[in-house]
């Protein structure tokens, strides 16, 4: 597995990914979301002895300016008898019609530069076009798709539809940011948060409000290795406002859960009303 791939999907956060919008998913919420990270389940086989880190997460925007998020990923492996300390970064834009997306990644591994990627994407009739500026200028033609936003978006829609399993897809910017990614969502019934749960008191004005459980598993359909395995999956509580917490984001061999322990909600202004 790449190393980039050892952080929390994009999906997740434009996909927490979140402002006041009007749509027929309803208000999504502006907010800075922080996350402390520990090991869940690892095998032997895997090596990994420890995980310990944070993700901090921001999103503001409005449909009619856009959507803007800016995500770290920061995170102390023990992997065997060696230890590494990942920094991954990105930034993201999409337009608020869900055509358009530019996105820059740093994944930083021991304080050194490891690997930049910077490119913008956009969707026309004929499918998804990629311009990359880094790590080369090169131009990736795609099959159409969601991005983040959009891709959660039509998550809301479906679990306030009552539906709980349907495929889909979408590109991120992350990796490569070469390929599209098939998804296939699993959506639980709608409950409210048990009086014991850990993650209640970073909840603030949320702590009553109910949420769906959900699973995402990602597949790379381009590698065509026969095999019918996740790349990797994640499973979160699902706010109506877009907002998520409770994560655990499995590789295979081992995974890494990520609790919320601090919440700020954003003040969002509605661009799209005309000034009276």
């Amino acid at each position: 597995m790449r190393a980039s791939r050892l952080v929390l999907p994009a999906i997740l956060f434009a996909t927490v990914f979140p402002v006041e919008f009007a749509s027929a998913a309803g208000a999504l919420l502006a907010h800075r979301a922080v996350y402390d990270l520990d090991l869940g389940e690892a095998s032997e086989k895997s090596g990994v002895t420890g995980v310990a880190g944070r993700i901090v997460y921001e999103f503001t925007g409005s449909r009619c300016e856009g959507y803007s998020t800016n995500y770290r990923f920061v995170s102390q492996m023990n992997v065997e008898e060696t230890q590494r300390m990942n920094d991954y970064q990105m930034t993201t834009y999409e337009d608020g019609e869900g055509k358009s997306f530019d996105f820059v990644t740093k994944f930083f591994v021991d304080d050194g530069l490891d690997k930049e990627t910077k490119g913008s994407a956009s969707i026309d009739g004929k499918g998804l076009a990629v311009k990359l500026q880094k790590p080369q200028s090169e131009t990736v033609d795609l099959p159409a798709t969601h991005f983040p936003t959009q891709h959660m978006i039509e998550l809301i829609e479906k679990a306030k539809a009552g539906e709980n399993f349907y495929e889909t897809s979408i590109f991120d910017g992350s990796d490569e940011a070469n390929k599209v990614m098939t998804t296939t969502v699993v959506i639980g019934k709608k409950t409210t948060p048990a009086a014991n749960d850990p993650e209640l008191p970073a909840l603030k004005s949320l702590q009553s409000e109910p949420y769906w459980p959900v699973s995402i598993a990602y597949f790379d359909l381009s590698k065509d290795d026969g095999e019918e395995v996740p790349d990797y999956a994640i499973s979160f509580k699902l706010y109506d406002n877009g907002f998520t917490r409770d994560l655990t984001m499995s590789y295979g061999e081992f995974s890494i859960k990520a609790k919320l322990v601090g919440l700020d909600l954003l003040d969002s202004k509605d661009t799209c009303k005309k000034p009276e």
